[in-house]
């Protein structure tokens, strides 16, 4: 970007209380930082305002099984002139003292999270076996990762000594009227089609106690209302971006349906 394109806009977020404060403090005396929270919730939108907020460069990471330690910090890789060292995500993000943001990081094999480890202390540097490089971070590298805890609990956790190298900051879903601004401004509709859809979330959040493994987030109560906006018909917007991503469950599928007819009559 040249100094005479505009600069960007600042993504859309809703302070829930302190978090920016408490984010900023943890960047300023480089402390890695840990967001907890039900998908959905706002943890990477919350990030990407707080990458705009300190403007620094953010790289972003999805977290999966097969996400290696090559992966994060780099390889060799043949080209035209010969074998040559390319840096991972990771490693540009310790260059460049950038923010990285590792998505779902428990998703992430345990011997690819530990590269994090000298990162997340007091030493901030990257060791790279295959070069016998190590990366001091640059000023302005900050490490994030984030997880869904009540998901991971029954599937995969953080190692204990992982977790206490990092700030860790507690995510939920908003406040009704909190979120219902939202997915007003979000979704670009009125704010009683905005308040209603809010409803109908809150009230299918209550069927995790029927089942319900995943119950639907801000994201997915945003996606119905994008759909109706455009003119899809309240009922077929709910089921295809609220019910049928959460359940192929028969009982739990009608029980859904019942309550979208019961949120818009």
């Amino acid at each position: 970007m040249s100094k005479d394109d505009p600069a960007p806009a600042a993504p859309y977020y809703l302070e829930n209380g302190g978090e920016v404060a408490l984010f900023e403090q943890c960047h300023r005396r480089q402390l890695a930082v840990m967001l907890k929270g039900p998908t959905g919730c706002g943890k990477t939108r919350f990030v990407e305002y707080m990458a705009w907020r300190l403007q620094r460069p953010l790289i972003t990471i999805s977290c999966h099984d097969d996400l290696s330690t090559s992966d994060l910090v780099g390889r060799f890789l043949i080209g035209a002139a010969g074998t040559a060292w390319h840096d991972g995500p990771l490693t540009r993000a310790v260059r460049e003292g950038a923010i990285c943001y590792l998505d779902e990081v428990v998703e992430a094999r345990q011997d690819t999270v530990v590269v994090l480890h000298p990162l997340s202390d007091h030493r901030r540097m990257l060791p790279i076996d295959k070069t016998g490089e190590t990366v001091a971070a640059a000023p302005g590298f900050q490490l994030v990762v984030s997880y869904n805890p009540g998901y991971q609990r029954m599937l995969k956790d953080m190692k204990p000594s992982t977790r206490q190298r990092f700030v860790a900051f507690d995510f939920d879903f908003p406040p009704p009227e909190r979120e219902a601004a939202i997915v007003a401004h979000e979704g670009q509709v009125e704010p009683s089609l905005a308040i209603a859809l809010v409803t109908l979330g809150t009230r299918l959040r209550q069927l995790r106690d029927r089942g319900l493994a995943e119950v639907p987030s801000t994201r997915l109560l945003i996606a119905a209302a994008r759909l109706i906006g455009g003119g899809i018909p309240v009922a077929d917007a709910c089921y295809a971006a609220i019910v049928a991503p959460l359940s192929d469950e028969p009982a739990l599928v009608g029980a859904m349906r019942d309550l979208v007819g019961a949120s818009f009559v």
